[in-house]
């Protein structure tokens, strides 16, 4: 999968220029405030936990068993905007959990 996306954000610079940067943030799951606020009313409506809900959810292969924080990938993209990450161009960068290396 990120060889697909490499390939996409690597092709997507052909043509353009010096000094453009271009580079996809790839995340895995993440937990936004909509998906957060139904994980009580699944909890009910199969009689188990917030918290099995959770585990339940696509998070078993993941080393770190969490949900990508979306202000985490909110900072990234500033990191990728700033000064110190004027030499990262043409990079997929997964925000995953560890999913990809693994």
């Amino acid at each position: 999968m990120t060889d697909r996306r490499t390939a996409i954000v690597t092709g997507s610079t052909s043509g353009i220029g010096h000094g453009v940067a271009s580079n996809a943030i790839c995340p895995g799951h993440a937990l936004p405030p909509l998906v957060e606020k139904r994980i009580p009313g699944t909890a009910t409506a199969r009689g188990i936990t917030g918290q099995a809900v959770a585990r339940d959810a696509p998070l078993a292969a993941r080393p770190t068993r969490r949900f990508v924080e979306v202000d985490r990938l909110g900072a990234l993209a500033v990191l990728l905007r700033s000064d110190a990450a004027a030499q990262i161009t043409g990079t997929a960068i997964p925000v995953d959990g560890g999913w990809t290396a693994h």
